[in-house]
């Protein structure tokens, strides 16, 4: 998977967000997006997501072939702090559902995600009894554990404890060896693994 943005910039209303972002990611390489909260973070990581459209610039996907951006979906896995699970549905049901559109990560199973998860005590609990931390849990295993060429995380370790954070540490390790890994953060604990920091300040008009 390689994605390419040039000139890319958005904007809301006559603001500028960012602007003239030219680079290249490519795959199986680790990229850390930084820079404090409200810098464009997050707008960055929806235009790559192809659920903002720049407002000027092009971003182009390749896998093989080149993908348009309304197929991009298919492609990658995403979890932030702000993307809602359904609160009815029960783990167990969540990562059901979550797997009748996403591929499992190969050799893994509901069950031994269950297990990854710590949480099979709780496989017939409604999400909405979660708590925060549980529930970022959750969302971090199912975009990890997905067999895609792509995973985006925004601010990965919001509502994790220390024991989260390693936890996390280890999904990466184990799940994400030959994948695109985009990560919008502020926290070194966060993109530590990266080895190409972009500061998203650096692409203000």
């Amino acid at each position: 998977m390689t994605i390419d943005l040039k000139d890319a910039g958005r904007r809301f209303n006559q603001e500028w967000i960012f602007r003239n972002f030219s680079y290249q990611f490519s795959s199986a390489g680790k990229y850390a997006i930084l820079g404090p909260n409200g810098s464009g973070k997050s707008t960055l990581l929806s235009v790559i997501l192809g659920s903002l459209s720049p407002s000027e610039g092009l971003v182009t996907y390749t896998h093989q072939e080149t993908i348009p951006v309304e197929k991009i979906y298919t492609q990658l896995s995403f979890a932030a702090p702000y993307l809602d699970l359904v609160e009815e549905f029960t783990l167990q049901e969540t990562i059901a559902f979550h797997f009748k559109f996403k591929r499992l990560y190969p050799g893994l199973s509901a069950e031994a995600l269950l297990d990854l998860l710590g949480l099979s005590k709780s496989q017939d609990k409604a999400l909405k009894y979660f708590s925060s931390g549980m529930k970022q849990r959750t969302k971090l295993a199912l975009a990890c554990c997905t067999d895609a060429p792509l995973l985006l995380l925004d601010e990965p370790t919001s509502n994790l404890d220390k024991q989260g954070i390693e936890w996390y540490h280890g999904l990466i390790k184990d799940f994400t060896e030959d994948k695109l890994v985009l990560v919008g953060s502020n926290q070194e604990n966060e993109y530590s693994f990266c080895e190409n920091l972009i500061s998203i300040t650096d692409y203000k008009d």
